[in-house]
Formats: C-alpha cells, structure tokens, sequence
C-alpha cells in the first residue's frame, strides 16, 4: 500500500470549528476559509463598509430625470463625452440607475442603464453578503474566490458594450 501525504493544516484553520452552525447555505466557517481570517474579516468589513456608504450617497440624491448626471449632485463634474461628441460616454447613466435601485424603482433602473443597474446590484449584494459574513462568522473570501472571475469579466465588459448602444440609442429620447 502506498502512503498518504498530507499537508500541514495552518494554525488558523484547525480551530474550525466542527459543530454544524446555522450559516449561509454557500459559506464555509471563517477559519476554514482561503485566507487568514484578519484579512477576511478586513476585506468583508471594508466591503460592508464601502456598499453601505455609497448606498447612503445614493439615497441621499435624487435620480436626474435625463436619465444622466445624477453624479452632478454628488459634486462631480458634467461628464465631457455628451458635451464633446454629442452621444453618450460608456458609463452614461450609471450612476442614475444605481440610484434609481437603491430607490427601488428596479425596471426604471435597467431602462435607464443596464449595466449601471447590474453593477449596483451586484455591489448590493456584496455589501449585504459581506455584512452577513461578518455577523456569522463566515468567509468572505471564499465566495469570491470561487466566483468565476474571467467569466464574469467578460460578461461584464459585454453587458457594458450592449448597454453602451442601447444608451446610444435612446439618447436623443431624453
């Protein structure tokens, strides 16, 4: 018979413990996690901490009724693309769907922008998961180190291209 080589269990995830908790159903215990649990902890709370900030910003404004430049209310300057090129930038409308989200008119949100609706959302969620990681003792990181990261990239990049010609396109309606 051959031998079973182990690797040595860092000190922090041996004090997982082994008792079934009531956790998140897609969540390991914090010690079990991929990184040093300081480090989890760290980038959940800053995680949690940047999603509730720009959650506050955001429903502290009023979405703008162009459909852009709600960033205008924020102390950011008019975006140049409209004003040099006549169409919109990439990113047009962000802003305002984001805060059409967290003002829970979703449907305006995506009509608005799709991409700036779906980078909220998913910043939402992180900010929620973190937060709940961090009052649940779980890993933060271990969810994100098993997303499918260059998947998610290039969907990203994708949605943003076709969100940019559907802004182009309704540009003159607004």
């Amino acid at each position: 018979m051959g031998s079973i080589v182990s690797t040595p269990v860092p000190a922090y995830a041996a004090a997982a413990v082994s008792a079934p908790q009531p956790s998140l159903p897609f969540t390991i215990p914090l010690a079990a996690g991929p990184v040093r649990p300081w480090v989890d902890r760290t980038l959940a709370g800053v995680t949690a901490l940047l999603g509730s900030v720009c959650f506050a910003l955001l429903a502290r404004v009023q979405p703008d009724a162009r459909g852009h430049g709600t960033h205008e209310q924020l102390g950011l300057e008019p975006c140049g693309w409209p004003l040099a090129y006549g169409i919109p930038c990439p990113t047009c409308g962000c802003t305002t769907a984001a805060c059409l989200l967290v003002h829970g008119r979703v449907i305006d949100a995506v009509r608005t922008q799709p991409f700036g609706a779906a980078a909220a959302a998913f910043g939402l969620f992180l900010a929620v998961h973190a937060t709940l990681c961090l009052l649940r003792g779980r890993s933060f990181v271990d969810l994100l180190v098993r997303l499918p990261f260059w998947r998610l990239v290039l969907g990203s990049v994708l949605l943003l291209l076709l969100a940019w010609g559907y802004t182009w396109i309704t540009w003159p309606s607004r």
